[in-house]
């Protein structure tokens, strides 16, 4: 990509969106297009092909997804799969349809059936039964990447996909609802903290309600008390993590260094080929945040895909590994969080 080359950053304001852009701003890439959700909808065919129309990007990064940890997934199917479909449609078709030059779509691991074989290969994709949690949101990545694929095939575009194993940094979204693992868990365990510290004013403010009574009743709905944080499963899921700036550079890497023209399996994994439990991983936060209280997991509740880790050995080969350590991780992302809530406030 020349440093003048004009790109849209689809999802600019996401997790990976905006890792991407600053990644891209770090390298000295100078005209790039974004747009907020307001400015345009991307579910909305017209609007998007209008878009591209007028602004004619030379290469597009499809960071814009509907995203959402284990509950939201399970809860909201029919919405994870729609937009997600219509998003991806409008913005590939379209950059087809404009001659954009590279297009990098971004995917996600959970495309993989629940049963594959470990650390996962990018020739499992459509090899087993996908875990029924995700389906919805999965099945619309997987037409994703057949769409890029195919395109190539017969268009002769050059369209790549990113698979990311689980990601958090800046930016991520801590909603107790809607959000994935691990920020889910640094905000119930602070929020447990506070409570434990006495800290009542600070938890009214993080949640956003008239007075203490409101916040426990909203917090009981999560398990989350002075003397105990409930986390759904059993704990022992194991998951690999990537900050979500090692994965801008892996993406911004990727553009610049990979072409998919007439290819079969465009998809890269993208991750550490590093893992560690859910109850590792919430005893590691729990330190980190210094709660003294007791982590409680709740079998009743779904476990999920009892074992992802990907099989990063394509896009080692490739030149591109992972930089930013777990632990290192955690410290900068709730750093992060107490700023954003200080921030907030």
């Amino acid at each position: 990509m020349d440093k003048l080359a004009k790109i849209f950053v689809a999802g600019h304001k996401g997790l990976v969106g905006s890792a991407i852009l600053k990644r891209l701003l770090e390298k000295g890439y100078v005209n790039i297009i974004t747009k907020t959700k307001e400015e345009l909808d991307l579910t909305n065919q017209q609007a998007t092909a209008d878009f591209f129309k007028i602004e004619k990007p030379e290469f597009v990064f499809l960071a814009a997804a509907k995203v959402g940890g284990i509950i939201a997934n399970n809860t909201y199917r029919a919405e994870f799969i729609y937009d997600n479909l219509m998003i991806q449609n409008n913005v590939i078709h379209q950059s087809y349809v404009n001659d954009v030059k590279k297009m990098l779509f971004l995917g996600s691991t959970c495309i993989y059936p629940k049963n594959t074989e470990q650390p996962i290969k990018e020739n499992s994709l459509l090899t087993g039964s996908l875990e029924y949690t995700n389906e919805p949101y999965a099945i619309a990545k997987i037409a994703g990447i057949k769409m890029c694929e195919n395109y190539n095939i017969q268009y002769d575009t050059n369209f790549i996909s990113v698979m990311p194993t689980n990601l958090y940094g800046p930016n991520d979204n801590f909603n107790l609802e809607k959000s994935h693992v691990l920020p889910a868990l640094i905000r119930k365990i602070y929020l447990a903290k506070l409570l434990e510290d006495n800290q009542e004013e600070e938890v009214i403010k993080n949640i956003g309600v008239a007075n203490l009574d409101e916040a426990l009743v909203y917090l009981s709905k999560f398990g989350i008390t002075k003397q105990q944080v409930e986390i759904w499963g059993s704990g022992k899921p194991k998951r690999e993590f990537l900050w979500s700036d090692d994965m801008a550079d892996a993406c911004v890497f990727v553009m610049e260094k990979v072409n998919n023209k007439k290819t079969e399996q465009t998809h890269i994994n993208i991750g550490t080929g590093e893992e560690i439990s859910i109850k590792d991983l919430a005893v590691l936060i729990k330190k980190r945040i210094g709660f003294k209280g007791s982590l409680l997991f709740n079998t009743s509740k779904p476990d999920g895909t009892m074992r992802k880790v990907t099989d990063v050995t394509k896009i080692h080969s490739l030149g591109w590994k992972h930089t930013v350590a777990l632990e290192e991780g955690i410290d900068k992302m709730y750093e992060w969080y107490k700023r954003y809530q200080n921030k907030k406030q």
